[in-house]
């Protein structure tokens, strides 16, 4: 096998591939690239049994073939190759020569044979615009969880219904929910993706202009297709099912309070400096605004106010998790913020409060975003 290819066009095609990989896999073969060669171009590939990768590109294929190279290495080196076009030529003793301009590399033929076949997905389909589903995947894939105790938290729920894409995620603390247009004859459907899967979908297709979804498998290979241009990303889809949580989130929203996202952010950043490790932070939302209050080891202390705006009832004090304050005033993406303090039907329970997007002081956002967070008792 032999080609000549752009130096750019290869090394993004080999990174945007690589980017899924895990970076230690129990199985070396599933380390590898596979790059066939033929007339139309070269096709590249990857694929560790739950995420594949695939792109092709246009190259000058001298004699057709297919090879498995290590991934990452071949990633790394195509990043620092010199600005000339790349020749990848198989020697006769098997190794793969990579070539540009002075720089001469050999590498390692890993067996094709032993390679798993890319899943192909042929299901029911339908396009969600590529900004807004990128935008929807940061706003809601932070919020699923981390710890792969309970596999069903470490996912996205995906749901289609009539022209809206839902996007929800939870770690039991919290809720994060976003909805986006869909365009699609699929039907009602429900899809639960790995997060860090989604989110480099989001990443690399979010100025795609449009991506199109499949959904398609049965029983325990389920697997979902992300496409744009000449890129396609699979996954398979957990299993298990994903918790009721859209019961949660609160239908009367007349209790609330209105600040700068921007002056809350930079507020909950300093006073949270004195706090210990997953303390609570003390808000007291009032008419003069919200004061955060933080008291920590070696007798430090902290506090900030800044300007908000309470709406339809009482003073609210209550404790919540810095962090996850912050990545959701992170996500709301506008100029304002609301947070609202949602009842409960049992006394004996903290109500969760809502953040949403504000364009103005007056104005709810037009977004869907929606993230609910579970307070934290306070003890003093």
């Amino acid at each position: 096998m032999r080609f000549q290819v752009n130096r750019d066009v290869f090394s993004e095609a080999v990174s945007f591939v690589v980017k899924l990989l895990p970076q230690r896999n129990p199985q070396p073969i599933l380390a590898g690239v596979l790059i066939e060669a033929s007339a139309e171009g070269l096709t590249l590939s990857a694929f560790d049994y739950e995420a594949s990768a695939r792109t092709t590109i246009e190259a000058t294929v001298d004699d057709p073939g297919t090879i498995l190279v290590h991934g990452r290495l071949l990633s790394d080196i195509a990043s620092r190759l010199p600005n000339a076009p790349i020749e990848i030529a198989v020697e006769e003793d098997g190794g793969i020569a990579v070539t540009c301009g002075s720089a001469r590399f050999t590498l390692a033929a890993m067996p094709v044979e032993e390679y798993p076949s890319i899943p192909e997905v042929s299901g029911a389909t339908g396009v969600v615009p590529a900004e807004d589903f990128g935008t929807a995947i940061a706003q809601v894939a932070f919020a699923a969880s981390r710890d792969d105790v309970t596999p069903v938290l470490t996912g996205v729920q995906l749901e289609v219904s009539g022209t809206n894409l839902s996007l929800v995620a939870t770690d039991r603390y919290r809720v994060s929910l976003r909805d986006v247009p869909w365009d699609g004859e699929a039907g009602d459907q429900t899809a639960l993706v790995p997060a860090r899967t989604l989110t480099e979908v989001g990443k690399t297709f979010a100025h795609a202009g449009n991506i199109e979804i499949a959904f398609s498998g049965a029983g325990d290979r389920e697997i979902i297709a992300f496409t744009a241009g000449n890129k396609t990303v699979t996954s398979l889809l957990i299993k298990g099912n994903f918790p009721p949580v859209r019961r949660l989130f609160p239908e009367q929203t007349d209790h609330y309070a209105v600040v700068n996202t921007a002056e809350l952010i930079e507020a909950v950043r300093r006073v949270a400096l004195v706090l210990d490790r997953s303390a609570p932070l003390r808000f007291t939302f009032g008419a003069d605004g919200v004061t955060m209050d933080a008291s920590g080891s070696e007798q430090a202390r902290a506090s900030e106010s800044v300007d908000a705006h309470l709406n339809g009832g009482d003073d609210v004090t209550l404790g919540l998790n810095p962090q996850y304050l912050l990545e959701a005033l992170g996500a709301v993406k506008s100029e304002f913020t609301r947070v609202t303090f949602t009842s409960s039907d049992n006394a004996n329970k903290l109500s969760p409060v809502l953040v949403t997007s504000q364009t103005s002081v007056d104005q709810a956002g037009l977004d869907s975003f929606k993230y609910l967070l579970q307070p934290n008792l306070l003890l003093r």
